[in-house]
């Protein structure tokens, strides 16, 4: 059956969280559409990809699997998993658990909103976050120089819940660490951004690969680049007659 969406998960050293990850997703898409799971592991040096197979070999034939040679970053671990999904529509969640699969199914509805006609992306918004005091430090001002200097009136665009359109995010430009600006490049592309409150929890298992440098200060090159992207991109507002 084709599925109605595509859950790109990527991970990186996460063996202990995929199995538990997997199983909470398929609990709360089984009864709502058809789904899979892709866990894409970006070059993981544990048993990462030992565990999404004996997820998928242990009752839930939806796990896919794409491995990375070597470590490439979340947002080329993202691209991967997107170009190979099979749904039009994409929900990503972190590896680590903190996301909560629940939330999906709140994201995913909020598509049928008469309201929200015409939205390709809708971002999960961390209202209590579960982290140290750094990482929540270091992710406010993050969020907050980016929704001034790119004005994308998102409060959290580091958060890792989000729903898709698949066809438009192959059509943004790509680029490392682009999953800290889809709000940005989403609008760039015409789309309206809805951002919906969720959860969020402690990591329960391993250990985040996040600090305050490739958290806070590792985008600022990437932030200018998109500012300017965003400055010398115009609709043409020609209209195209096919003959």
């Amino acid at each position: 059956m084709h599925p109605a969406v595509s859950v790109v998960i990527p991970v990186c050293n996460e063996a202990e969280n995929v199995e538990p990850l997997a199983r909470e997703v398929a609990q709360a898409l089984r009864d709502w559409h058809a789904f899979e799971i892709i866990f894409v592991d970006d070059g993981s040096t544990d048993a990462t990809a030992a565990a999404a197979l004996r997820a998928r070999s242990g009752g839930m034939p939806e796990v896919r699997l794409l491995r990375h040679s070597r470590r490439s970053g979340q947002s080329a671990a993202v691209h991967t998993g997107v170009r190979a999904a099979r749904a039009d529509w994409i929900a990503t969640l972190d590896g680590d658990g903190q996301n909560d699969p629940a939330d999906l199914v709140r994201l995913l509805s909020a598509r049928s909103d008469p309201a929200n006609s015409g939205v390709l992306l809708f971002m999960g918004n961390r209202t209590t976050r579960r982290d140290t005091w750094l990482r929540r430090l270091s992710s406010r001002i993050a969020n907050g120089v980016r929704r001034s200097m790119l004005g994308d009136g998102t409060p959290d665009t580091g958060c890792g819940i989000k729903v898709f359109h698949r066809g438009t995010f192959l059509q943004l430009p790509a680029f490392d660490h682009m999953h800290r600006f889809l709000p940005a490049l989403f609008q760039r592309a015409g789309s309206s951004v809805v951002s919906i409150p969720v959860a969020h929890r402690p990591r329960l298992r391993g250990r985040s690969k996040y600090g305050i440098h490739n958290r806070l200060w590792v985008g600022i090159v990437d932030l200018f680049g998109v500012m300017w992207l965003k400055a010398r991109y115009r609709a043409s507002g020609l209209e195209v007659v096919e003959e």
